[in-house]
């Protein structure tokens, strides 16, 4: 049996198992779903809890529905300051 060139090399870095797929459609589906049923949930819990915990429950669902963000920090050679050089396209960049 020939292999391919990418076997053996697993999933990309970054790319979605199928269970956590999976698991975000099955969410997705629920949300879109219920969203009557998710407002009077949400409007139970404003009433009885204030609206941080509401915005904590939606925010808590947010997360399994729409993926985070990575934090990246910028530094310079050696973790210092960056330098940021700005080119203009079409106009004489060369130094004088």
């Amino acid at each position: 049996m020939a292999r391919s060139s990418t076997s053996g090399q697993g999933r990309p870095k970054g790319s979605p198992n199928k269970a956590t797929k999976n698991a975000r459609e099955a969410i997705a589906a629920f949300v879109d779903g219920n969203v009557n049923k998710l407002n009077g949930w949400l409007d139970e819990i404003y009433d009885d809890q204030g609206p941080q915990a509401a915005f904590n429950c939606v925010k808590d669902l947010l997360e399994y529905h729409v993926p985070k963000l990575s934090r990246a920090e910028l530094t310079g050679k050696d973790g210092g300051n960056l330098t940021v050089e700005i080119v203009r396209h079409g106009e004489d960049n060369t130094s004088e």
